[in-house]
C-alpha cells in the first residue's frame, strides 16, 4: 500500500479510499452530499472503537465539506475525495474543479480560519440574517471538530485538505 501525506508528528497517512465523480453530476442534487458522505463514512469506520459513532461523526464532518463544494465549484471536471489515516487521525483530500473566483473563495475562507476569535466568527456567521455564507461549513469543521484545514491551488482546481481526530484520545 502506498503512503501519502506527512503527519504533524512526521509519520505518514496511509490511503483508505479514493473516489472520483463528475462535478456536474454531484452538483445536480443537494442530497448527494449526504449520500456520498454517509457511504464513505461507513466504508472507513469498520475498525474504529465505536464504528457507528465514528461513522456518524465522520459523515457529518465530510458532509460539511461537500456542502461547501456543492455551493462553490467550477463548471466541469471531476471531484476527487481521498481519505487517509494515521493512527487516530484522518486526512480528507478533496480536489475540486475551480476557476479563479472559486480558488480565491477557498484561499480566503481557509485563511480566515486563523485567529483567536474563530468561535465568535462562527457564531456570528450562524446567526447572521440573510443567506448562509458558503464558508460556514469550513468554520464548523475548525470549531466543532477541531479540524486543521489547508488549501492548495492546482491547475484549474483546488486541493482542500482537512485533518481531524474523531475518537477520544485524538491529537
Amino acid at each position: 500500500m502506498s503512503r501519502t501525506g506527512k503527519t504533524r508528528e512526521g509519520g505518514y497517512f496511509a490511503p483508505l479510499l479514493s473516489i472520483d465523480l463528475d462535478i456536474a453530476a454531484f452538483a445536480s442534487n443537494w442530497s448527494y452530499c449526504d449520500r456520498f458522505s454517509s457511504y464513505i463514512a461507513r466504508m472507513i469506520s469498520h475498525n474504529r472503537t465505536d464504528s457507528l459513532l465514528y461513522a456518524n461523526l465522520f459523515s457529518s464532518a465530510l458532509n460539511e465539506l461537500l456542502e461547501t463544494v456543492f455551493r462553490v465549484h467550477g463548471g466541469a471536471g471531476n471531484l476527487t475525495c481521498c481519505v487517509c489515516r494515521q493512527a487516530d487521525r484522518d486526512r480528507i483530500e478533496l480536489t475540486v474543479p475551480c476557476g479563479e473566483s472559486e480558488i480565491a473563495f477557498y484561499q480566503d475562507a481557509v485563511a480566515k480560519l486563523a485567529g483567536e476569535d474563530i468561535e465568535d466568527r462562527y457564531r456570528a456567521a450562524l446567526f447572521k440574517d440573510g443567506p448562509m455564507e458558503a464558508s460556514v461549513g469550513l468554520l464548523e469543521l475548525a470549531v466543532d471538530y477541531g479540524a486543521d484545514l489547508s488549501v492548495e491551488a492546482i491547475p484549474q482546481a483546488i486541493r482542500l485538505v482537512v485533518e481531524l481526530s474523531l475518537e477520544e484520545g485524538g491529537s
